[in-house]
């Protein structure tokens, strides 16, 4: 797959979104983004952000991933 096309496929998440697929509040959020251990968001304007959408998802595997090792 090229650049050009991943990019195409690609998605912003706004902050209700990334709540509701976490289960995390806004507040956890950005708490762990200063902590490093989440994905930042990126800038869409002078008061709007987002999150991508596979960056969300590869987090939430990763969750998934580590309860299934450490069980």
């Amino acid at each position: 797959m090229q650049m050009s096309e991943m990019l195409q496929k690609e998605k912003f998440l706004r902050l209700s979104d990334v709540k509701e697929r976490t289960g995390l509040s806004r507040s956890t959020i950005y708490l762990n983004i200063s902590k490093g251990t989440f994905p930042r968001h990126i800038s869409l304007g002078a008061r709007c952000v987002g999150w991508l959408e596979s960056e969300i998802d590869a987090w939430v595997q990763a969750r998934i991933n580590q309860r299934s090792i450490s069980t």
